[in-house]
């Protein structure tokens, strides 16, 4: 996860000397967990929406949106390792009601735009990892520092586009399916692949760094939340493409 507090000399304050500590395959265990638990509220949200039950997917979406948002406030400034354990199977089980949901939603719309969107995601993260294992991409403190600051820039633009839309106003083009709006997804979505590296090294500096067992819930979590974010520009970005050729 792209979080500036994640450096080196975090890695070695939070380091034990006996005990269980962080692994890589512990993590990915962990990992597996969490998208279990997105899967199955992603699923039954759904479902609903299909289903006929559109005002209870709709507060399963709002409230799968706040309770994450929260719980991610919570887990990124906390070092209480025992929240980890406890608030990233919830974190996990809300944003699979706000994804399934929204899924929903553009699936409505688009037929087959939510397995595509699958798909690319997951052949995102693979070509992302591959990149990362041979070495070809590296989370030096240059790459991270672009990558931290582009980020916070997306978001800014996001929450002033909110802002915005309170007033009946919207960013010009670049939420649209006009050429400039699809290079800005594209951007988009090159930026959130980016995060994965980081969090892929996260979670390899903290394995050989002996932070606490607990910390892999920390990584499995901020994977988590980069692979959704990917997911959600991706469906956005397919729709855009979509809608271009209408």
């Amino acid at each position: 996860m792209s979080n500036p507090v994640l450096n080196d000399k975090f890695l070695e304050n939070e380091r034990v000397l006996d005990g269980e500590t962080m692994s890589i395959n512990g993590t990915i265990s962990k990992t597996l967990i969490l998208f279990l638990c997105l899967a199955i509220t992603a699923i039954y949200t759904f479902s609903l929406v299909f289903a006929g039950y559109i005002d209870h997917a709709q507060m399963l979406t709002i409230g799968g949106a706040v309770v994450g948002f929260v719980i991610a406030l919570v887990m990124i400034f906390s070092r209480n390792t025992t929240l980890f354990r406890f608030l990233s199977p919830v974190y996990a089980l809300a944003e699979g009601c706000f994804i399934g949901g929204i899924s929903a939603f553009f699936e409505s719309f688009w037929t087959g735009i939510v397995a595509q969107a699958i798909i690319c995601t997951m052949v995102t993260i693979l070509m992302m990892l591959g990149l990362y294992r041979v070495n070809l991409i590296r989370a030096t403190e240059k790459f991270r520092s672009v990558v931290i600051i582009s980020t916070a820039s997306i978001c800014a633009i996001y929450l002033i586009q909110i802002l915005a839309s309170f007033f009946g106003r919207s960013i010009p083009q670049i939420f649209t399916a006009s050429p400039i709006g699809i290079g800005f997804s594209l951007l988009v979505v090159a930026i959130a692949a980016l995060n994965l590296i980081l969090d892929f090294d996260f979670i390899e500096k903290g394995s050989e760094a002996m932070l606490q067992k607990d910390y892999e819930w920390y990584g499995a979590f901020g994977l988590m939340v980069t692979i959704v974010w990917l997911y959600l520009e991706i469906l956005k970005l397919l729709a855009k493409f979509a809608m271009s050729r209408e």
